[in-house]
């Protein structure tokens, strides 16, 4: 079985789907950590609509998705910050397709993304409970850094200079 990314519209079917996918298990996961409950659904339904992913379309972002065999398995996107800076977004693979090499291949294609958008270094942030996310990242060659936003969920925030000949 092998791997591939492409680029995908922020507001197919298939973005949505994975999106929805994606922000249910990390909204789940930490209200079942702090409160002990899963998200409330009007609540889930509101932030989801929320979040469009607008900003991870041309000519400033860019949003991937990966299939394995074929079927759609997990995204990343990046946004331009500013002219040298991107930030990475909606890193997720569903979860029977995690342990694959499937992550590191869609940060590595999102960090592609950013450099034809002309970045020079990539930025994120993630909580301190997605401790899977923050080895991928430190194994990837992110670094911690300063905050960079006042995000209410970003307990971690990391960077990584991109060379311009990978």
């Amino acid at each position: 079985m092998t791997w591939t990314v492409a680029p995908e519209p922020y507001d197919s079917p298939v973005a949505a789907a994975l999106w929805r996918a994606y922000y249910t298990e990390v909204s789940d996961r930490w209200y079942q950590l702090y409160e002990g409950r899963s998200t409330d659904p009007d609540e889930l339904e509101r932030e989801i609509a929320a979040e469009s992913g607008a900003d991870l379309a041309p000519p400033r972002g860019g949003l991937l998705v990966a299939r394995y065999a074929g079927e759609p398995a997990g995204t990343s996107g990046v946004r331009l910050l500013d002219d040298t800076t991107a930030e990475l977004k909606r890193v997720f693979l569903c979860a029977g397709m995690r342990g694959r090499g499937g992550a590191a291949l869609l940060v590595r294609a999102a960090e592609d993304v950013a450099r034809t958008l002309g970045a020079r270094r990539v930025v994120l942030d993630t909580r301190g409970d997605l401790v899977e996310a923050r080895a991928l990242y430190a194994r990837l060659g992110y670094t911690e850094t300063d905050a960079y936003n006042q995000s209410p969920y970003a307990e971690h925030w990391f960077t990584k200079p991109l060379r311009r000949d990978s």
